[in-house]
């Protein structure tokens, strides 16, 4: 007896695509804290990966074994740089907490009481509480308060677990991943498809490798900078702006900020204008903010477009916009992936408006570079080979 094939109608398919994309979206938004962690995850799966194609393409190990290697040689620098530099500058790191908390509680009484400026009186009184209250809070945190503190700590380690395994995950299956979402769309727009995901990868590179070389040199240079000045704890303020960068624009001010706070407590260990030491704290705070508008402007203005090349055409003023906005939003985790994300969505939305208008779908291309070849072919194009997988795994 002969099988028939039933296809669904059109309004049947349209039914369940909108189904499953609501359920999708749902299930995200249920499930938000764990999406985070994902996107964690991913981000740093794609900062290592680099590695492990260098590793397959310098020798002849399997994806398998080039990813273990990576995996957990990042994961010991991760956990053995910390610990190793750790009791070299302790001395700096303690002074450089101390030095924090006293800036903190010196805020806190400043704002406590009302601040007259011409003839107009500012009542700040809510914020030194809260500072106050949120300084005693971190501090001091009261003993029956212990058993959340231990169900948070038992949570956040289990997150991380997540985080670990998830990104031993992407490293290994990441190639299948990807065939599996390109064969997500008809047929016809497969190739389409791939060349998209090829654009959309182009922007990440350009951006993330970018932002890494970028904290290098930022890291460099304040600590250089601010060594020179004399500041005490220079190596590790000079660290701090350098991981601080990878926030574009938020995270250096944040840095500075506590550079200056730090010399207006500590001044220099050799800039001696004054013999009153609050007045000459002063001066070396102000040499350092001036330095750090001298650094800053030079780092986007020069340093920045040379890093990052002419990937991201993105205005600056939409950039500190949309950090600012997904640092309220998101944190730091939005604030750091808001500008690759947008350059993303420019290069997808580029691509729908061509194929709306009925254009080539990409500007450098013509036509005939993307019509879709035969059914045979396409198929054995997504199932790639092993050199050529290993060639082309991320």
């Amino acid at each position: 007896m002969k099988k028939t094939t039933t296809h669904w109608s059109l309004p049947f398919r349209y039914t369940m695509g909108i189904i499953i994309f609501v359920s999708v979206v749902a299930l995200l938004i249920y499930a938000s804290e764990a999406a985070t962690m994902f996107i964690i995850a991913g981000f740093i799966a794609y900062l290592i990966s680099p590695a492990v194609s260098f590793l397959m393409e310098r020798t002849k190990l399997s994806r398998t074994v080039a990813v273990n290697i990576v995996y957990f040689t990042a994961l010991i620098v991760l956990v053995g740089i910390p610990a190793t530099l750790t009791p070299i500058f302790f001395d700096e790191i303690q002074l450089v907490a101390k030095d924090l908390l006293e800036l903190s509680e010196e805020l806190s009484k400043f704002l406590s009481r009302p601040i007259q400026m011409g003839g107009v009186v500012f009542h700040l009184e809510q914020v030194g509480e809260s500072l106050g209250h949120f300084q005693e809070n971190m501090l001091t945190p009261l003993p029956e308060e212990a058993l959340e503190l231990l169900e948070a700590t038992s949570i956040n380690v289990l997150w991380i677990l997540i985080i670990l395994v998830s990104v031993h995950l992407f490293m290994s299956e990441w190639p299948r991943i990807r065939v599996w979402l390109i064969q997500l769309a008809p047929e016809p727009y497969q190739d389409e498809m791939a060349e998209l995901y090829s654009r959309v990868r182009n922007v990440w590179v350009a951006y993330l490798r970018g932002q890494i070389v970028l904290m290098v040199v930022v890291g460099v240079v304040f600590t250089i900078a601010w060594a020179v000045i004399g500041i005490p704890g220079a190596l590790v303020l000079g660290v701090i702006a350098g991981l601080f960068t990878l926030v574009p624009d938020v995270g250096p001010t944040l840095a500075a900020a506590i550079a200056i706070g730090v010399a207006l407590l500590e001044g220099s260990t050799w800039i001696r204008l004054s013999d009153d030491p609050t007045i000459n704290n002063l001066i070396v705070a102000g040499i350092t903010l001036v330095l750090y508008f001298v650094l800053i402007n030079l780092k986007n203005f020069f340093v920045r477009p040379i890093i990052m090349g002419r990937s991201l055409h993105m205005n600056e003023a939409l950039i500190f916009v949309a950090i600012l906005t997904a640092t309220i939003l998101w944190g730091i985790l939005g604030a750091l992936l808001i500008v690759p994300v947008l350059a993303s969505a420019a290069v997808v939305m580029e691509y729908l408006r061509r194929r709306v208008l009925g254009i080539p779908p990409f500007p450098d291309s013509g036509e005939e570079q993307f019509k879709a070849p035969p059914a045979k072919l396409r198929k054995r194009s997504l199932k790639l080979p092993v050199k050529e997988r290993r060639k082309n795994n991320t």
